[in-house]
């Protein structure tokens, strides 16, 4: 089996772009942390990777708006190459601040035009929050997650992280299509839409999400790890960057 290239995708403020290629190797890709200016100089193409991970962090220190800057920057310089990425049947993922680029592009949850029809705003807290949650795996279009666990616990690290449709339609849309991957269990840190954690494209192959799998890859990264039922359970970031490099 061909080893998978992945690139991970950086700008100034990105900050997890090393936690991601960690995991990356440790479930056997061949992980590139790139900067984007190596993309918009032609010094890298996309050509020779068959997944991309757009990490979490503060791009461009969330100027304007999480994750804004690095969207005009794909939205108008690199949409073509994007494009044809995707269209080859290729996988995009986006944590936390790479999520909020992914809506903002308009790639999630996905239409021609590239319009905007989701965002992820403000927390209902008014506060950055950074603390384990539990999510539920949908049954979704992302069907290359099937084979993971429904229960998920992972950490988050946002200030904007609430998800938010322009409209009933979009909403309603994104569930009978079954667009929603993850979703909070208990407790709503954020006061998202139905407690939506993570949506997926139409095929299934670009995905944003706001916990971070790539900070449980590993049992002892678990605040309870000491605890029987942790240690022998594969971690659920172990299981989605697995599942993300099968083809």
């Amino acid at each position: 089996m061909n080893t998978v290239r992945a690139i991970v995708l950086r700008s100034a403020g990105t900050n997890c772009d090393q936690e991601s290629a960690y995991a990356l190797r440790l479930v056997g890709a061949e992980p590139f942390v790139i900067h984007i200016n190596q993309l918009l100089s032609k010094q890298v193409s996309l050509d020779s990777f068959s997944l991309m991970i757009i990490p979490g962090g503060f791009s461009y220190g969330d100027h304007v708006a999480a994750g804004k800057i690095l969207t005009i920057e794909l939205r108008f310089k690199l949409r073509k190459a994007l494009d044809e990425f995707i269209g080859q049947g290729k996988r995009i993922i986006g944590i936390c601040n790479g999520f909020q680029v992914l809506v903002k592009t308009g790639y999630l949850p996905g239409n021609p035009e590239r319009a905007q029809t989701v965002t992820l705003a403000a927390n209902d807290s008014g506060q950055f929050q950074c603390h384990w949650v539990c999510m539920k795996r949908e049954k979704s279009a992302c069907t290359w997650l099937n084979e993971t666990d429904v229960s998920w616990e992972l950490p988050i690290a946002h200030g904007e992280g609430k998800f938010v449709t322009q409209d009933a339609r979009t909403l309603a849309a994104l569930e009978k299509n079954g667009q929603v991957v993850f979703r909070y269990k208990g407790t709503n840190p954020n006061g998202s839409t139905n407690a939506i954690a993570g949506i997926c494209s139409a095929d299934g192959n670009v995905v944003g999400l706001m916990p971070h799998p790539e900070r449980h890859v590993v049992a002892t990264q678990h605040p309870e790890w000491t605890r029987q039922a942790i240690k022998n359970k594969t971690p659920v970031g172990f299981q989605f960057f697995k599942a993300a490099v099968r083809n």
